[in-house]
């Protein structure tokens, strides 16, 4: 069963830095594509950031040079370093995994959830 994990989420004041770590187990094969999410109370959930398997990386404007997205696929790990943290990007941050249906054809999708690091940022 595949599984997502996310760790490093904290409370740190404005202008810190933090790492979330996502690590996927029970699945051995290559993702589709990985990204970041957030949902901060009585919002929508958003895209952060994400990679495609070419490594092709898109970020929100929100964020866009704040934050760096990474893979170690050695690992099957994911990484957000977030920098220059400001209160509006306190939220649970979500980590996904897009997964092929078949083998390793991507044109057939399945999105799998990890549970959500807390990101509590102060001024």
């Amino acid at each position: 069963q595949v599984q997502l994990v996310e760790s490093g989420g904290d409370s740190v004041q404005a202008g810190g830095s933090l790492r979330l770590s996502c690590v996927v187990s029970g699945f051995t094969g290559r993702t589709c594509a990985m990204g970041w999410f957030r949902q901060a109370p009585g919002k929508e959930r958003e895209v952060v950031a994400s990679v495609e398997s070419d490594g092709t990386t898109t970020y929100a404007t929100s964020v866009k040079g704040r934050v760096n997205i990474s893979k170690d696929n050695y690992m099957n790990t994911l990484y957000l370093q977030m920098n220059s943290l400001k209160p509006e990007d306190s939220a649970m941050y979500y980590c996904a995994a897009d997964l092929p249906t078949r083998g390793v054809d991507c044109r057939g999708r399945i999105r799998r959830w990890g549970q959500g690091t807390q990101v509590t940022v102060s001024s």
